[in-house]
């Protein structure tokens, strides 16, 4: 059986605010870009050089809202998701334009607390996580009462093969 994997992690800093914006059915939906460098000494000059990749970021529902709240242009942060690459066909040129971006599923602010934000909020607030659960929510809950209601992820822009439908928001874990 051949398998496959779409999987992204990455540390990075922010290079701007989150962008909110709103589905014409009113899920939210958060854009930032975050950046990743790497530092190498060139062989040939013995000099230090230094490479700067940049990442588009997209959160759905709670992520997003999370985002929004808490991230700030040069945050660090960790995101966790898949590579999605979407095409459109520029209206001028008709010229087909690709954005590959990273839908995140989970973010891990790493961080410590800005002075004057200081509150109430605990480390599972300021972390969100969108997982795919294993079982039926209430079964999760073990079939109390109480069961977090879990909106559906829906990626952005294209066509969906549907595989991401089951996409479920949720709190549970952190990624250290």
């Amino acid at each position: 059986m051949a398998r496959s994997l779409n999987k992204v992690m990455l540390i990075g800093h922010l290079g701007r605010d989150p962008e909110m914006r709103y589905t014409p059915g009113g899920d939210p939906v958060v854009n930032f870009s975050i950046a990743t460098s790497r530092t190498w000494t060139d062989q040939g000059t013995n000099e230090r050089r230094e490479a700067t990749e940049w990442h588009n970021i997209v959160a759905w529902r709670r992520l997003a809202e999370t985002c929004q709240r808490y991230l700030r242009k040069g945050s660090l942060v960790y995101i966790e998701g898949r590579l999605e690459t979407r095409s459109w066909d520029d209206r001028e040129t008709g010229k087909k334009n690709y954005r590959t971006e990273v839908i995140a599923d989970e973010m891990n602010m790493l961080d410590s607390r800005p002075e004057g934000q200081e509150g109430s909020d605990s480390q599972e607030e300021r972390t969100t996580t969108a997982r795919r659960p294993s079982a039926s929510p209430a079964s999760r809950d073990g079939g109390r009462e109480g069961a977090r209601d879990r909106s559906h992820l829906r990626p952005v822009g294209g066509a969906s093969d549907g595989a991401d439908d089951d996409r479920h928001m949720d709190l549970d874990d952190t990624p250290f």
